[in-house]
């Protein structure tokens, strides 16, 4: 029995005719995201802030932030940063480190915490906490941005050896993108930007480039077979080729995400979100920016075969007769 197809194998999409809009697109989205980021900021978690993260959970709906804020500055603990976690009753209450060096004091603080909201809240539970020191989250974060930054080169240095350097460029850009939307996300969200987040990150690069490689390698494939076609009908038809493939593998993991999302629980939340908004983000790249940008670029049919010919009748010279 087949399955119904929702795109069909025949497709004949014209991308290619509205690259310059989807340019304009990116290049809006791109500097609204880069807004987003140096005005709201991200809210770093424990991972990148260092300090104490405790989870309270409510019997109910969870009071209001002023009476949670009021009663945690009351045992004098330092700047209290709160966070309700969509959809359920729990609150995450950030705290500073303890200034004292006592392994103990950090305990301490967390069961002074704990009376406290029991007290003022009855039926309020303790779940759990993390804690950092500033030392270690500063080193997280280093190698949070050197991981993203190091994927993505080591990506755009084997896409230029493997295809052309128009390639490189062009997936490094895209990847970019995809990046910095997910970072304009957590900035316009508020979700707790951690090391489960870094790892999102680092998966929606992997994802990008699977789902960029293959249209690649099909544009490679027909820069050879049509070296008489038009950059743009040639692109417009490799995309077409492997469209059925793009939107079928996107949707199937967006099923499991999106079940991972209702079901996964808060912990999971954020590093859910980030995905399912990596795969629409890296599909809609993948389609519209990385393949289109190889025009601007100026790839051509058979590139580097036509050089590589080129240099070898130089170096031969013509024949005599």
């Amino acid at each position: 029995m087949r399955l119904l197809k929702i795109i069909p194998d025949n497709t004949n999409i014209g991308f290619v005719r509205v690259r310059h809009i989807a340019f304009a697109i990116t290049a809006l989205l791109t500097i609204a995201a880069l807004a987003l980021v140096f005005t709201r900021g991200l809210n770093m978690g424990v991972d990148f802030a260092g300090g104490v993260s405790i989870e309270e959970k409510f019997t109910s709906a969870p009071p209001p932030d002023d009476e949670v804020r009021a009663t945690v500055n009351e045992l004098g603990v330092g700047e209290v940063v709160l966070q309700r976690l969509g959809g359920t009753n729990t609150v995450t209450i950030r705290l500073p480190s303890p200034d004292s060096t006592d392994p103990a004091a950090t305990d301490q603080m967390v069961e002074k915490v704990k009376a406290a909201l029991a007290a003022k809240f009855p039926g309020a539970t303790f779940s759990n906490y993390n804690t950092v020191s500033g030392k270690v989250s500063g080193e997280l974060v280093q190698n949070g941005v050197l991981a993203v930054i190091l994927a993505i080169v080591g990506i755009a240095i084997f896409s230029w050896f493997r295809y052309e350097w128009q390639f490189g460029i062009s997936t490094a850009v895209a990847i970019i993108h995809d990046v910095l939307m997910t970072l304009g996300f957590f900035a316009l969200t508020g979700f707790v930007f951690d090391l489960n987040i870094v790892a999102a990150v680092l998966t929606i690069i992997g994802y990008s480039i699977n789902d960029k490689m293959v249209i690649d390698d099909r544009i490679r494939e027909n820069m050879r077979k049509f070296r008489k076609m038009e950059m743009g009908d040639l692109i417009d038809l490799s995309v077409n080729e492997t469209l059925p493939r793009t939107v079928m593998t996107s949707l199937t993991i967006m099923l499991a995400l999106a079940a991972l999302l209702i079901w996964g629980g808060h912990v999971l939340q954020g590093f859910t979100a980030a995905m399912m908004l990596g795969i629409v983000v890296g599909t809609y790249s993948s389609i519209y920016v990385s393949s289109s940008l190889l025009i601007t670029l100026g790839l051509k049919p058979g590139f580097r075969e036509d050089r590589k010919a080129a240099s070898n009748a130089e170096r031969v010279g013509p024949r005599e007769g």
